[in-house]
């Protein structure tokens, strides 16, 4: 009696498809942070009295300095106080500290999670883009209520005309990208060099130095000033001030707006290029 033998049945070979989070889900990350700070009261509280502190300084400083000049490096008193106010308003856009909650990108890499990163459905790009897009949001909440107040209050003059402030608009969006990509940047250097705390906080202050968050870059010797025009810090923040205090005029703003454009291109295709390499060294052991 001859045997008969099974045939074997055929495997199923095809991939599983990634599936695409929804719209609810791509917000809930978004907004991560911002409910972390809506559920701690006492600190959306320090984050007030902290910018009120820091605008009263800054008025003070200014208005001191200009007591005895009416005009410094091109800038009347109004213009300077104006600049230096904004400047430090909007350092709350991406000023939100992760570090309480253990979410930095250095602090992942010291524990080992960010390997959950590379095990999620979705690219660690995409998640960092939206955790980033959910804090400039509730950022811009804090700058625009610290503006209103500061208009009211005529610390702050308001724009010349509405083609400067559409255009000082558009500039400091196109900041923003500039530095998202920046602090990226910046992020990205933590998977080759693990323990970097103090080059961090060195990196941070050069960019706040040459974007002008401390002073406008006007009131440094030329020598600075051309090295600046060559790195991408003064795009961030510098740019768009300047727009709305009348620094640079509209006329001349496009073309600072294009140079923002330029390195918002080619930090975009410097960074794709490091997420892939530090893709590779993120190693998961065990099961």
């Amino acid at each position: 009696m001859a045997s008969s033998t099974p045939t074997p049945t055929p495997t199923d070979t095809t991939p599983t498809p990634t599936p695409t989070p929804t719209l609810s889900r791509l917000r809930r990350i978004a907004s991560i942070t911002p409910r972390g700070e809506f559920l701690a009261p006492p600190r959306m509280t320090a984050t007030a009295v902290r910018l009120f502190v820091q605008v009263c300084l800054v008025v003070y400083l200014w208005r001191g300095l200009y007591a005895n000049t009416s005009s410094s490096a091109g800038l009347d008193e109004t213009q300077a106080v104006g600049y230096a106010v904004l400047a430090v308003l909007a350092g709350r856009i991406r000023g939100l500290d992760r570090r309480a909650g253990r979410d930095t990108v250095i602090q992942h890499l010291h524990f080992g999670t960010i390997v959950y990163w590379y095990l999620r459905p979705m690219r660690p790009q995409r998640y960092y883009a939206l955790r980033a897009l959910g804090d400039q949001v509730y950022g811009f909440g804090w700058v625009l209520g610290g503006y209103v107040l500061c208009l009211a209050a005529g610390v702050v003059a308001p724009p010349d005309s509405v083609e400067v402030a559409a255009v000082f608009v558009v500039s400091m969006l196109l900041g923003q990208l500039v530095l998202y990509y920046v602090m990226m940047l910046v992020d990205l250097l933590c998977f080759w060099t693990l323990r970097n705390e103090s080059a961090l906080l060195i990196l941070v202050f050069a960019q706040n130095l040459l974007s002008g968050v401390y002073a406008p870059l006007w009131y440094f010797p030329d020598w600075f000033i051309t090295l600046s025009a060559f790195l991408p810090f003064q795009a961030t923040l510098g740019v768009p001030l300047s727009i709305y205090v009348g620094r640079i005029g509209v006329g001349d703003a496009f073309g600072q707006m294009a140079i923002q454009g330029v390195w918002i291109v080619l930090l975009a295709l410097l960074t794709r290029r490091l997420w892939d390499l530090a893709g590779r060294r993120v190693v998961a052991q065990g099961g």
